[in-house]
């Protein structure tokens, strides 16, 4: 257990730096896009949020995958599925929807895999065969942090329509960095560090 816990702390401060760089461009494209109609930043919010379980599901069922001596497809399935879509709707609608509550905006939760079940069940789907047949960690999961920024940008910027102040900003960096930092760091490394033997077999370069 205690090993398990240095990794996970290891992990989490690795991602720092690069989530911290996540929610910068993320900031950036909030300015870009802060006149964005509610319907066009819906629509993005349907394009970042499958990517990013796509992604996070190719490197959560590779991680298992990779560290399992002999691996069942139907548990690799389990694994990258509930790991992705668990995760990318605690990152791209429940931490976004809680900082829009915050700045007392209408918000809207936007349940990706109930609202948008027919496109986003099947990214999850498409990642975890993917990793199944070419299992891959570094990239994925670098590209998948910046998706998962992206969209939870967009599901807050459904709420603003237009209504950026600095305090806004602020609010927004800070959920930006949280709604992609720990989700993310969990949905790779975390969940499924729990369904292998060896803690620190699991962790990874970070170069």
């Amino acid at each position: 257990m205690r090993k398990r816990i240095v990794v996970i702390l290891t992990e989490l401060k690795a991602h720092a730096p690069f989530t911290l760089f996540g929610a910068l461009t993320g900031i950036v494209l909030m300015m870009l896009f802060r006149n964005t109609q509610h319907q066009t930043s819906e629509r993005l919010f349907y394009v970042f949020h499958p990517a990013h379980v796509v992604l996070s599901a190719v490197v959560t069922a590779s991680m298992f995958k990779l560290h399992t001596k002999r691996p069942n497809f139907l548990v690799v399935l389990l694994v990258g599925y509930f790991g992705s879509l668990g995760i990318a709707t605690v990152s791209d609608s429940l931490i976004p929807y809680a900082g829009e509550l915050l700045l007392g905006l209408h918000a809207h939760s936007h349940i990706g895999f109930i609202e948008g079940w027919y496109i986003v069940n099947p990214a999850a789907i498409l990642g975890v065969l993917i990793a199944w047949f070419r299992p891959r960690t570094k990239f994925p999961h670098s590209g998948h942090v910046l998706l998962s920024t992206w969209a939870s940008l967009f599901h807050i910027l459904m709420a603003l329509q237009g209504n950026i102040s600095i305090f806004t900003g602020v609010v927004t960096f800070f959920f930006l960095f949280i709604a992609v930092w720990l989700p993310c760091c969990f949905s790779d490394i975390v969940f499924p560090l729990l369904f292998v033997n060896s803690a620190t077999s699991v962790s990874h370069a970070h170069k």
